[in-house]
């Protein structure tokens, strides 16, 4: 962060000027903004290079020596260069000016056509991945692909991913937890209906709910009513 000046400091920076560098600076701005000025305002534009009892006096002399029109509106009067003195711009050389400000506001339109397209190329390439993310992800999709492979050799020598010794466990497990919960679920719906047997069909309903008992969903029916659910059945019936 720039260090902060003291406004008394900078304006001491400022170099005051007098006499005839002072009258010449003020004709000379006067001149270049061909705008109607009052003193204050000419002093603070100029940064008190010249105080502003200086300016009035200089842009009434001025005036009186036809260098400046001064026009007064009420208690306040306003300065512009005299537009006499102004050297009027020959038709041919304003004919000129005009072909050159229409070339160059062309080529400014054509330009800002082209400052346009890089600023779309430049906010799509801040949002592509830079070389090294890239390096990254490459490295890691690699990785995934040697890992993927890894678990693919097994599959392609025909080696069983699954002992049978594993499947039988498995479907012991199923047949033994699926027996415990149809047992379960028995006992619930034998011991629910007692409790229900004399309630109303609503107010078994606001029961359940405030009890938070839940029903089967209906990928529980699906999953009893599928090939799992079967393959219990039909052992049942082998027996």
């Amino acid at each position: 962060m720039a260090p902060k000046v003291d406004p008394k400091v900078a304006k001491l920076d400022v170099k005051v000027l007098k006499g005839q560098d002072a009258e010449n600076l003020v004709l000379d701005y006067v001149k270049r903004m061909n705008r109607p000025y009052g003193a204050v305002d000419v002093s603070a534009n100029l940064k008190g290079a010249v105080p502003k009892t200086a300016v009035q006096k200089i842009l009434l002399a001025l005036a009186e020596r036809g260098e400046l029109v001064q026009k007064t509106y009420g208690k306040t009067s306003f300065f512009v260069a005299n537009q006499a003195n102004i050297e009027a711009i020959p038709v041919e050389r304003f004919a000129a000016l005009e072909e050159e400000h229409k070339t160059i506001d062309e080529g400014n339109k054509l330009l800002a056509a082209d400052l346009k397209n890089l600023n779309s190329e430049l906010t799509k390439l801040k949002g592509s991945p830079t070389d090294a993310q890239l390096d990254v992800h490459i490295t890691d999709l690699t990785e995934s692909i040697q890992k993927a492979e890894a678990q693919l050799q097994p599959l392609r020598l025909g080696t069983p991913l699954v002992s049978a010794e594993d499947l039988e466990q498995v479907e012991s497990d199923w047949m033994k937890w699926r027996v415990e919960w149809v047992r379960r679920k028995k006992i619930f719906n034998d011991f629910w209906q007692i409790v229900i047997d004399s309630m109303t069909p609503q107010d078994a309903l606001v029961l359940a709910e405030e009890l938070g008992i839940e029903r089967d969903t209906d990928e529980h029916v699906a999953l009893e009513r599928g090939p799992l659910g079967s393959v219990q059945k039909s052992l049942k019936r082998k027996r």
